[in-house]
């Protein structure tokens, strides 16, 4: 198949579509507007539903709303936008529909800047929006993974009628690389929608209701347990990551997305040093690959983990390590995006040894960026 060099925001918008986009509702926010933009041209081309909606609060309602119809639907933002999203996604994730979203993080808090970030990572990782749920989340390091990864979200969210997330960032969503995109798969037949789906009292003999609401408390109760035994079986069979020098590194390196690639860079330029070091890249954020942390800890001397963030995925990694080894951490928060030789340094710094065991690795970080700055 050919491939074709597309921007990031584009190739995700292309592959939802090839992939059975029925529905979009969004708003526009940098850097993730080309999305939407691209997807206000193709939607109407092919007959389907494209709706630029007032805000973002109204675009994850009418996404709610066509998701519990069983359509295929989908929605994007960024950073603040995806924060104003967040009490309809925890309204999906109650009423277990099939339900995704793209964010291309920009820096922050508050409105931030227009900057690649990943501070987001707690917000989609750890919850969002409230109550007891939990978000299938990706991390594309690429534009190829762009596109799979929206082909997975699809996948995984109908498999468990869940919420997925393609957490990217603006580095990713700008950037044009060669890609590889999926065949154009036809629209859903009446007869192939689920049959927890809503679809009108002239569509079927029986009539479903979709709700969040649980008045009684026992029920909502059972809800809970239904969904957590659910992210059961994710965690037992949906861990993806990507592992690189790893079978005999001394030091290891745990980064997602932009900063995993970033720190790859830096890994090869070490090893032509003679240094052994890897990178651990995790895929799946949530569910997160704690067996492969957990084994890794188990034979490597330290461990570094990096991020666009100011230690985010740091507490995960520290949990998981559960101090058998040194942790360290250097991020770049704010929208800053790291050089290559930033996380080489650090790796110099640690092949050096004298790490202390033990200790806030975000105090030490900051007070060597005090020094730096």
């Amino acid at each position: 198949m050919a491939r074709e060099l597309m921007k990031g925001n584009e190739a995700i918008a292309e592959a939802a579509v090839r992939v059975g986009l029925q529905s979009y509702f969004g708003y526009p926010i940098t850097p993730q507007t080309e999305l939407l933009e691209y997807l206000s041209r193709r939607m109407p081309e092919l007959g389907r539903t494209f709706v630029q909606a007032e805000s973002e609060v109204a675009s994850i309602n009418m996404v709610y709303g066509a998701a519990s119809t069983g359509v295929r639907c989908m929605t994007s933002s960024s950073s603040p936008g995806i924060s104003l999203m967040m009490e309809g996604v925890s309204y999906i994730a109650a009423s277990e529909i099939p339900m995704v979203f793209v964010n291309v993080m920009r820096g922050g808090p508050g409105l931030g800047n227009i900057s690649p970030s990943q501070a987001d990572y707690n917000q989609i990782v750890h919850g969002g929006g409230h109550g007891d749920y939990e978000i299938i989340t990706l991390a594309p390091a690429s534009v190829q993974e762009m596109v799979d990864h929206i082909v997975l979200a699809f996948d995984l969210a109908e498999k468990y009628n869940m919420v997925a997330c393609v957490l990217s960032d603006g580095s990713i969503g700008q950037m044009m690389e060669p890609c590889e995109l999926p065949e154009m798969r036809p629209l859903r037949k009446e007869t192939e929608f689920a049959k927890w789906a809503t679809r009108g009292k002239h569509s079927r003999a029986d009539r479903n209701i979709v709700s969040s609401i649980y008045l009684n408390v026992a029920d909502g109760e059972r809800a809970n347990y239904r969904m957590m035994n659910k992210w059961q079986e994710v965690k037992a069979n949906e861990v993806r990551f990507k592992e690189y020098y790893l079978d005999d590194a001394d030091i290891a390196i745990v980064g997602f997305g932009s900063t995993g690639r970033i720190a790859l860079t830096a890994v090869r330029q070490a090893r032509a040093e003679g240094i052994k070091v890897g990178l651990l890249r995790p895929i799946t954020l949530n569910p997160y690959p704690e067996e492969a942390l957990d084994q890794l800890a188990g034979r490597v001397k330290s461990v570094l983990v990096t991020e666009m963030n100011g230690g985010q995925m740091l507490r995960d990694v520290e949990r998981i390590v559960r101090g058998r080894v040194p942790v360290e951490f250097y991020g770049r928060p704010g929208g800053v995006v790291p050089f290559p030789d930033e996380i080489l340094g650090e790796i110099h710094r640690m092949a050096a040894g004298n790490l202390p065991l033990g200790g806030d690795p975000q105090v030490r970080w900051l007070q060597r960026m005090a020094k730096k700055n």
